[in-house]
């Protein structure tokens, strides 16, 4: 049996390896892994496919083309159209479509975090500072500019682990950097950049949370943008071990019996 397991985070590295290890070598589970591979492209024992399926006239064509039997979503939590995608297509072919998601960031009592939604909440939530901290991933250039043109805005902090593909105005700063980050580091930043609000999503896991720490002990406002709701996928999971035992026990057990089919066959 063939799983393509879509992914691009930590999580998802995690999950494949382990997967093309415990299941290739106990019950023939094939694992594929796709990523958009924007940021880098891992080494992996398995198969890759990098950069889409548009290029096999879409998912759905994918999956048939080459008899995948699940789809396991390991994606960002904020892919939206992604996991949307893994869901329909999954449907289309009849086949399931699992997904794994690490649990929300919860705020604690010293967290001072404003949720948004839309990219007009957070115009009208930075009207009240100074020096943002843009950790919110990928941005348009229309709402950078937007941003910058706030009559409170002196300039910006953009973190980002992908360079822009468009000129920087001259009071944006832009940072490349790939987490994990230390609770130091974030602190530093924070303090030398001079930054008076942070704007981010609530991505979860350990990676980037430091930031939230730094900003916690420095009294700095969060801006937080809420999960996206996604359709239903047929089984979710937030443990990653639990995910892990769950499509082992399940796909590894009917990769094995067709495994066991073939070789009766023959």
């Amino acid at each position: 049996m063939k799983v393509l397991l879509l992914g691009g985070t930590a999580d998802a590295r995690r999950l494949v390896d382990a997967l093309h290890k415990d299941g290739l070598h106990q019950t023939g589970l094939q694992v594929i892994y796709s990523l958009a591979g924007l940021v880098r492209i891992p080494k992996v024992d398995c198969q890759l496919v990098v950069g889409g399926f548009t290029q096999f006239g879409g998912l759905a064509t994918y999956l048939r083309d080459n008899d995948i039997g699940a789809i396991l979503d390991v994606t960002h939590p904020y892919a939206q159209t992604m996991s949307q995608k893994a869901v329909d297509a999954a449907c289309a072919v009849g086949i399931l479509c699992w997904r794994f998601h690490r649990p929300a960031w919860e705020k604690e009592a010293q967290d001072n975090w404003t949720e948004y939604n839309t990219d007009e909440d957070v115009l009208a939530q930075l009207s009240h500072y100074r020096v943002p901290l843009l950790s919110a991933g990928q941005m348009s250039e229309d709402l950078l500019e937007k941003i910058i043109q706030l009559p409170s805005i002196k300039r910006a902090v953009w973190r980002t682990a992908v360079a822009p593909t468009f000129s920087m105005p001259d009071n944006i700063t832009w940072i490349k950097a790939i987490g994990p980050f230390s609770l130091d580091d974030e602190r530093q930043l924070l303090i030398e950049q001079g930054i008076d609000v942070i704007v981010t999503k609530n991505s979860g896991g350990q990676a980037t949370f430091a930031k939230l720490e730094a900003a916690r002990a420095l009294s700095i406002p969060v801006l937080l943008q809420r999960r996206p709701v996604l359709p239903a996928a047929d089984r979710e999971f937030s443990d990653l071990e639990t995910c892990l035992q769950a499509c082992l026990a399940a796909w590894g057990s009917a990769s094995l019996r067709q495994r066991q089919q073939k070789d009766s066959q023959q």
